[in-house]
C-alpha cells in the first residue's frame, strides 16, 4: 500500500505541465508576480541587460574589449586578443567554466536559471511585462485569445508582435555586435544589402529565430532544449539550495474555515492542519506551470515567483513567510544543513587546478609570436667552402591592439648571419607578417646535421620576442 501511494504521489514526474494526454501543447499563462524577490531579480536583470547592449560599444585602442568572433577563430576578452594559436587557452577556460557551472549547481542549484540567464531574463522580465501592459493579466489574457476577432483584438496582437519583432531585431544585432563587432554591425545596417548579402541574410535569420523563442516556443526552451535543465537531474544533490517548499510545516493542506478555532467532538479527531490554506497562487505565478509543492522538478528555474506569492499569502492569514523559499532538501528533512560535502570539496579542488594553470598560461603568454620555418623541399646549400645556408619562411603574429613596425631580426647563435629576401614588413595589429630569409651559418660551428639556433625579434629597438629553429648542414 505504502508503495503504492508513493507512485501516485510521484506520478506527475511521468509528464510535464506544458504537454497534454495527446502530446497537444499546453499555453501557460501565468500570473503577474509581485514581491521583493521579482523587484530585485528586475533590477539585477535592468543591470545585466544594460551590460549586455552597452559592452560592445566599449573600445580599447579602436578594438571591443569583448569580441566572440567564432568564423574567423578571433576573441577579445577584457581587451586581450586572442588567436587560433591560443585556442588551447581558450579550450581550457572551456574546461574550467564547466567545472565552475557544476560545483555552482551543486550548492546553489539552478539560481544561474532564475536571476542570469537571458532566455529567463528576456522571457520574464522583456517580453512577459509587455504582454501584461498589451493584453493584461493570465486571465485577461485567456479571455483575449478566446475571444473573437475583433478590431480591438487585431490592434492588441498587431501591437505585441510587431514590439516583439522589433524587440527581436534589435537583439540579434546586439547579438552580431558581440561576433562581428558594433562597427561591421553597422556596415550591415547602413550598406546596400548586395554589399553585405551574407550579413543581412544571418541578422534576419537569428531575428527570426529570437522572435519565435519568445512569442512562441517560450518557456520550452527550459524544459526541452537546455542542456542545462537537463543535467540538473544528475548535478543536483540532498544539500543543494534551490526554490523548495517546506512540506514539513505545510502538510497537510486545507482551506481556512471561519470556524477553525472553534473545539467540538468532530474537531478533535480532525488532524492538525499545515500552513499551506491550498490557494494554488504557486501554480498560478509559475511560469512553466508546475506545482512547486511537489517538489524539485526538471521544468523549475527557481526563478522565485512562487516564493513572492507564498510570503504574500502568508502574511495575509498572519503566519510566518518563507513556507516556500531558498533552502535544501536534506535542511527541510533533518533540519541540518551541509553545504560542503565530499563532492564540493572534489569540484572545488579541480576549479582551483584549473585556474592556476590558466593563470600561469595568461602569465606566460606572449602578445608577439614569431616562427622560423625551414622552407619545406629545401635542401641546405654550400655558398662557399666555409658557408653553408638555410632558406627560412618567417611568421610574425601581432595579437597586439597596434601595429609593430620597424622589426629587426637578431641571431644570436655565433657563426651566423641573416640576409633577408626583401625587407621585413610592418605588421598590423592582430594580424600576420610573412617573409623570407637566408641564415649563412661558418661550417665549423655546425654542430653536426642539425644545429639549434636562437634568435631575437626587435620593434623600434625593443626587444618583443624570442624564437628558436634548426639549421641543416652537412653531416661531419
Amino acid at each position: 500500500m505504502h508503495n503504492l501511494d508513493q507512485e501516485n504521489q510521484e506520478a506527475f514526474r511521468d509528464s510535464i505541465a506544458t504537454v497534454d494526454d495527446r502530446g497537444g501543447r499546453i499555453w501557460i499563462y501565468p500570473k503577474k508576480p509581485s514581491g521583493r524577490f521579482y523587484r530585485w531579480r528586475t533590477w539585477v536583470s535592468w543591470i545585466l541587460l544594460a551590460l549586455l547592449f552597452g559592452i560592445p560599444f566599449i573600445k580599447h585602442n579602436g578594438d571591443p574589449i569583448f569580441l566572440f568572433n567564432v568564423l574567423e577563430r578571433k576573441f577579445i576578452l577584457f581587451g586581450i586578443v586572442f588567436t587560433p594559436q591560443d585556442m588551447h587557452l581558450f579550450a581550457l577556460a572551456m574546461i574550467t567554466l564547466m567545472v565552475f557551472i557544476v560545483l555552482f549547481t551543486v550548492v546553489f542549484g539552478r539560481l544561474f536559471c532564475g536571476w542570469v540567464c537571458p532566455q529567463t531574463i528576456f522571457m520574464e522580465m522583456v517580453y512577459r511585462k509587455i504582454e501584461y501592459w498589451i493584453e493584461g493579466d493570465a486571465n485577461q489574457q485567456r479571455k483575449l485569445n478566446k475571444a473573437p476577432w475583433t478590431p480591438q483584438k487585431f490592434f492588441k496582437k498587431t501591437l505585441k508582435h510587431a514590439i516583439f519583432f522589433a524587440i527581436a531585431v534589435l537583439i540579434a544585432n546586439t547579438f552580431l555586435a558581440w561576433i562581428v563587432g558594433v562597427d561591421r554591425v553597422k556596415e550591415i545596417v547602413t550598406e546596400p544589402i548586395s554589399m553585405n548579402y551574407s550579413g543581412f541574410v544571418a541578422m534576419l535569420v537569428f531575428s527570426g529565430l529570437f522572435y519565435g523563442v519568445f512569442a512562441f516556443f517560450r518557456e520550452q526552451v527550459c524544459v526541452a532544449v537546455c542542456p542545462y535543465g537537463r543535467l540538473q537531474g544528475v548535478l543536483l544533490v540532498k544539500n543543494s539550495i534551490v526554490v523548495i517548499y517546506d512540506w514539513i510545516r505545510g502538510e497537510p493542506r486545507g482551506k481556512i474555515r471561519k470556524n477553525k478555532n472553534k473545539v467540538t467532538e468532530a474537531s478533535l479527531d480532525t488532524p492538525k492542519l499545515g500552513d499551506c490554506i491550498d490557494c494554488k497562487l504557486c501554480v498560478h505565478v509559475c511560469p512553466t506551470g508546475i506545482d512547486i509543492r511537489n517538489g524539485t522538478q526538471l521544468e523549475c528555474v527557481n526563478c522565485t515567483a512562487c516564493m513572492d506569492a507564498c510570503d504574500e499569502v502568508m502574511e495575509k492569514v498572519g503566519r510566518p513567510k518563507g513556507l516556500i523559499r531558498y533552502d535544501s532538501f536534506g535542511n527541510i528533512e533533518t533540519g541540518k544543513q551541509k553545504i560542503f560535502t565530499p563532492r564540493v570539496y572534489g569540484y572545488a579542488a579541480i576549479l582551483v587546478a584549473l585556474i592556476s594553470i590558466q593563470a600561469v598560461l595568461f602569465s606566460t603568454r606572449s602578445d608577439v609570436e614569431t616562427l622560423f620555418l625551414r622552407t619545406p623541399g629545401m635542401l641546405y646549400q654550400e655558398v662557399d667552402e666555409d658557408h653553408v645556408s638555410n632558406l627560412y619562411n618567417y611568421q610574425l603574429i601581432n595579437k597586439r591592439a597596434r601595429d609593430i613596425t620597424n622589426i629587426e631580426f637578431k641571431l644570436l647563435t655565433e657563426g651566423g648571419e641573416i640576409k633577408m629576401v626583401g625587407r621585413i614588413p610592418d605588421v598590423k595589429k592582430q594580424t600576420t607578417g610573412k617573409g623570407a630569409m637566408f641564415i649563412e651559418m661558418e661550417r665549423d660551428k655546425l654542430e653536426g646535421r642539425k644545429t639549434e639556433l636562437k634568435l631575437e625579434v626587435y620593434s623600434n629597438g625593443e626587444l618583443i620576442d624570442k624564437a628558436n629553429t634548426i639549421f641543416m648542414g652537412p653531416v661531419k
